[in-house]
């Protein structure tokens, strides 16, 4: 899972506590990231619609639907695609030993075992939402925290 996917998710967060659009240079001085790098996540998550751009001058990104109906599945699929994470190579069928391609007509325990694991993962992940991040956010460094970005995220707009 790449990087990307973390920064996805803390900005959804983020964006849980404001009104109004955030600039994604100010997402990125928040969470001291690299802003062009934070900027192809942003438009990531946009492709896949779960936020939205808003042009002018006190545009920025905000979510387009609620922060309960946006899971992290949502978001990692929107930052590293629907793919498995997981890709079975036939490694059987190769080397000294190897099985022939007539007898490896059903995936190996290794594919079994891996393709169990994904599904259990994504799962998991598509039973959390972005809402339930943002009260476990709250929770974990008290309750004001998301209150305090916003305000901070306000007052650095000037």
């Amino acid at each position: 899972m790449s990087g990307g996917v973390e920064w996805a998710l803390h900005c959804c967060v983020v964006l849980t506590s404001v009104g109004e659009p955030v600039p994604a240079a100010r997402l990125a001085e928040l969470h001291d990231v690299p802003p062009t790098y934070l900027a192809k996540q942003l438009q990531a998550l946009s492709r896949a619609g779960l936020v939205r751009a808003v042009q002018g001058k006190s545009g920025g990104y905000v979510l387009t639907r609620s922060p309960a109906s946006i899971t992290v599945l949502d978001v990692v699929q929107a930052i590293d695609g629907p793919g498995p994470a997981f890709a079975c190579t036939e490694i059987r069928q190769r080397g000294p030993m190897a099985s022939a391609p007539e007898a490896c007509t059903a995936p190996c325990a290794i594919s079994r075992a891996m393709a169990s694991a994904e599904s259990a993962w994504r799962a998991s992940l598509a039973a959390v939402s972005v809402a339930d991040l943002a009260r476990d956010v709250e929770s974990d460094y008290g309750g004001g925290a998301l209150a305090g970005i916003a305000a901070w995220l306000n007052t650095a707009r000037g």
